[in-house]
């Protein structure tokens, strides 16, 4: 038995896992949003990965429960890295593991900025990477592609200013031509070649 199967064994045995798979040398374990403090909890502890990674979010649009949190670990006293993921619908909220991993924070942040996952019981639960007064979350796959307005700093009015959206192409001549079939016009050089 390898040393990621006995410890995926370990960790389901002592703690609520719905499933555990190991691909590309990592374990990953799905848990239910309500155990994620638990969890964590334990493998803090006695399972020993003591640093958190990253926290991200993924969007499956498709699904009932449409967001997975995703929690990155690493145990340098057994060199293995984890990745415990939990499953969440639109509008629900998953509790912060602030109390269990201070680092998170930040990360907790990110997550609800770009995805608009609430962290219950977060201290600072603001907006960290978008702007003041920015609508919608951006990595979400329904998240338009062109806005409607632009924020910049206008240099003239020494102030932060909404403009409208201009998406400005210029005419480009592109060459279909195959690069395998070669030019029809001479390079200069060719005329130094010798002809047959």
């Amino acid at each position: 038995m390898s040393d990621l199967a006995a410890l995926s064994e370990s960790i389901t045995a002592a703690v609520p896992v719905t499933a555990a798979t190991i691909a590309r040398g990592e374990l990953t374990l799905e848990v239910a949003a309500a155990d994620i403090l638990a969890v964590m909890a334990h493998l803090q502890g006695p399972g020993e990965f003591k640093i958190l990674v990253d926290i991200c979010g993924t969007d499956w649009p498709q699904r009932a429960k449409r967001f997975d949190v995703v929690y990155h670990l690493l145990s340098l006293t057994k060199n293995a890295r984890i990745r415990v993921k939990a499953q969440l619908g639109e509008g629900e909220a998953i509790a912060s593991v602030i109390p269990v991993y201070p680092a998170a924070g930040w990360f907790e942040r990110e997550t609800f900025d770009m995805y608009g996952v609430p962290f219950t019981d977060h201290p600072d639960l603001r907006r960290i990477l978008t702007d003041y007064g920015f609508s919608g979350h951006p990595l979400r796959k329904d998240f338009p592609l062109t806005g409607y307005v632009e924020l910049r700093y206008d240099d003239e009015l020494k102030r932060v200013v909404y403009q409208p959206v201009q998406l400005v192409q210029e005419f480009r001549d592109f060459d279909f031509m195959s690069p395998w079939e070669g030019a029809p016009h001479i390079l200069p050089g060719d005329e130094k070649a010798a002809k047959p």
